[in-house]
């Protein structure tokens, strides 16, 4: 066997393709040079033909060598059974300690397996059946090897019991529910300090329930930037995922403030102030002042002692969130010392663990303990958005956005070390929108030290991000089975590869904290991609998303009747300009100035224009569209046609409900192109609006009437 083909077939080995099909159709094979640097970057050697055999030899023998796997996940009332390996000839007994403390012994099942030679010594293989009917949870297998009146070695391994199907989900189906989708930065108040916080989204989420009767709100994602200005303006690509941004924290709804000595209120109140002419621009978010403003005003609080009741509440929740709280905080504060590209970080500050962090950790306490109390403070706040949402008659009510990954020097990058993969980022390979590629800077999650952690960091996070929300958004949740990896070598994102993942462990522990949640979760599964993802998804009764311009077969658009139940269906996202700005086909202008594509633009717009008729030609076909239709008409009449989509969930871009036009983000762009995430929430008219406007705003009341009267 020659040397690219032993190197293909270890490659596909760990899950890594050695070829792809691009949205054109088209297979194309991945480079050797591609797959040898990926590999090297899971610390599998793979230069020359020796160390392929001896990395395809090693990969064979790995599970022989442990007496368990790393970790057992399995689907409640399906068939499971667990492999344990033991020297030939040795007694095994396993057992299942169950999360409420119950031992449930296993039973050996008769499969044999001939032994094998593992380091000069015969391993056998014993098969044990796990029960149909233990209950979901994170549970325990133990195998204790040896006989006698001796204990014997025992192992442990995590067992995670999954649900079949998300209930919370499952008990949407047999009405169509409708929802806000909003970037909460740019929605402000008289009361925000120039940039959308929790207090604004609880009362977006008052208007939208109570006044429109919208059953939830779909923010952007909420997840930590740095500790301190400049802050990164995108929200997909933040410091953490597992923690929040106190960015957006409302400092007058913190109940310690009212306790401020007089003239430190007054500096509170004052800092307020400064912001009520940024509240009404509409040029361009600026979150630095806000934040730096902020962060000045919570540590004055801050110091101000809390009540019994506060602070028993307070110690709770620092001790339910544990080391990872901790790792965060101590980051937090080495972050605003020494800032993100500081050498210390890949030397003496390397991990949580070091010499100097541990020191560090001792010397700043009083720092950590603020960044620790900043984030009960969030997890308040949104607590009472989600509330509020309830209150106002909310089945679903706020629903996070979980975005794909991290910056490669944040905080998850160093808490959780080796959880995520250096040396190669994630992104897209060329597509239709951007024909270059992208390449979004996040360090993918390692799948081999993931599973060896028994998934407790992507478990992590999501028990966190849970916690105060009625429904979740898994961007890019294609990444759950497979995402595209880039060396950072790299002369483009098309020289990447896609790496699998264990999607059944990863969808399932999804599903499974959802359900102890009691949230619904929407993937987005968007792009190119195999048609067994949506096939799975559904099975597990993971909603889909559709986006009625990317509803097309062959060409066509596929009429809304067509369109899958277990979705989320909406006319537009923030990777496109609002409805208004893509009728005029404002994309393919801006991208052709950023020189984005790669056809001719006369092309582009043709085709484009040919696709955008034919979908008004649907709504047309169905009375929806007006002869005399105004871009308004327009608009509302391409939200009526998807309403009569069997799908339980639509989506209401709030943007096209006050007549927006700019797009949030383009895809493939940086600040010094564009804009991205950073555009405030205005009106046709150009005029800025807040949050109290959405109760009796024109085009809003309009368009909730033409939705309701299609019903």
């Amino acid at each position: 066997m020659t040397y690219s083909s032993q190197l293909r077939e270890l490659a596909e080995s760990r899950g890594v393709s050695t070829s792809y099909r691009g949205w054109d159709q088209t297979e194309r094979e991945v480079s050797e040079t591609t797959l040898r640097r990926i590999l090297a970057a899971r610390g599998i050697a793979a230069d020359t033909q020796d160390e392929v055999s001896a990395s395809l030899s090693q990969y064979d023998e790995a599970r022989w060598r442990r007496t368990l796997p790393p970790v057992i996940v399995t689907v409640a009332g399906e068939p499971g059974s667990v492999e344990v390996h033991v020297p030939h000839g040795e007694s095994v007994s396993v057992s299942v300690t169950t999360e409420s403390g119950e031992t449930v012994p296993l039973r050996q099942l008769q499969v044999w397996v001939d032994p094998r030679e593992i380091d000069g010594a015969l391993v056998g293989r014993a098969t044990f059946e796990l029960p149909h009917d233990l209950t979901t949870g994170w549970h325990t297998v133990t195998a204790t090897v040896g006989s006698g009146s001796e204990l014997g070695t025992q192992a442990t391994s995590p067992l995670v019991v999954t649900p079949a199907r998300l209930s919370a989900n499952d008990a949407l189906l047999g009405r169509q529910r409708t929802g806000l989708a909003a970037q909460l930065y740019s929605i402000r108040s008289d009361r925000s300090w120039g940039v959308g916080d929790y207090a604004d989204l609880a009362d977006l989420a008052a208007i939208a329930g109570g006044t429109h009767g919208f059953d939830y709100v779909l923010v952007n994602p909420l997840h930590a930037q740095r500790p301190a200005p400049p802050v990164e303006a995108s929200p997909y690509l933040p410091t953490t995922r597992r923690f929040f941004d106190p960015m957006y924290i409302r400092v007058e709804d913190i109940p310690e403030t009212s306790y401020l000595p007089r003239d430190q209120y007054a500096k509170v109140r004052e800092s307020a102030r400064m912001f009520a002419k940024a509240n009404k621009r509409t040029k361009r978010i600026d979150r630095n002042p806000s934040f730096r403003a902020k962060l000045r005003s919570l540590e004055r609080i801050h110091r101000i002692p809390r009540s019994a009741a506060r602070q028993a509440e307070f110690d709770a929740f620092v001790a339910r969130e544990g080391d990872g709280l901790s790792d965060f905080a101590l980051w937090c504060a080495l972050a605003e010392k020494y800032g993100p590209e500081d050498k210390i970080w890949t030397g003496k500050a390397a991990n949580p663990g070091t010499e100097f962090a541990t020191s560090f950790r001792l010397q700043a306490a009083k720092r950590i303990a603020f960044h620790t109390w900043l984030q009960w403070v969030c997890d308040e706040q949104l607590g009472r958005a989600q509330l509020s949402a309830r209150r106002a008659g909310m089945d679903i009510g706020i629903m996070h956005d979980l975005a794909v990954g991290v910056h490669r020097r944040g905080a998850d990058a160093w808490t959780l070390g080796d959880a995520l993969t250096t040396g190669v980022t994630v992104g897209a390979p060329p597509d239709n929108f951007n024909q270059q590629g992208q390449n979004w800077n996040q360090p993918p999650w390692n799948p081999d030290r993931l599973r060896e952690l028994g998934y407790a960091p992507y478990r992590d996070m999501l028990r966190t991000i849970l916690r105060q929300a009625g429904g979740i958004r898994v961007d890019h949740i294609l990444g759950l089975f497979r995402l595209w990896w880039i060396p950072e070598e790299s002369e483009t994102p098309a020289d990447g590869a896609y790496v699998t993942y264990d999607h059944e462990a990863l969808i399932g522990i999804l599903v499974l904290e959802a359900e102890r949640a009691g949230a619904v979760v929407v993937g987005e599964d968007l792009g190119v991609f195999e048609p067994s993802v949506q096939h799975y998804l559904g099975q597990r009764g993971v909603f889909g998303t559709s986006i009625l311009w990317f509803e097309n077969d062959g060409g066509s658009p596929i009429p809304p009747e067509d369109y899958r139940e277990l979705c989320l269906t909406s006319v537009t996202t923030h990777d496109l300009p609002p409805t208004v700005g893509y009728l005029r086909g404002e994309h393919i202008a801006l991208r052709s100035r950023l020189g984005l594509l790669e056809r001719d633009v006369e092309a582009e717009i043709e085709h484009d224009a040919a696709g955008r008729d034919a979908v008004i030609g649907l709504a047309r076909a169905r009375g929806l569209v007006p002869a005399d239709a105004s871009e308004q008409d327009t608009v509302e009449a391409l939200y009526c046609l998807i309403a009569r989509s069997p799908s339980n969930l639509l989506g209401v871009a709030l943007v096209d409900a006050v007549g927006e036009n700019r797009i949030q983000n383009q895809p493939g762009t940086d600040e010094t192109q564009y804009q991205n995430w950073r555009v405030p929430l205005a009106d046709h008219t150009g005029k800025a609006v807040w949050v109290d406007d959405l109760a009796d705003h024109p085009r809003m009341v309009s368009l909730v009437a033409a939705l309701r009267a299609r019903a």
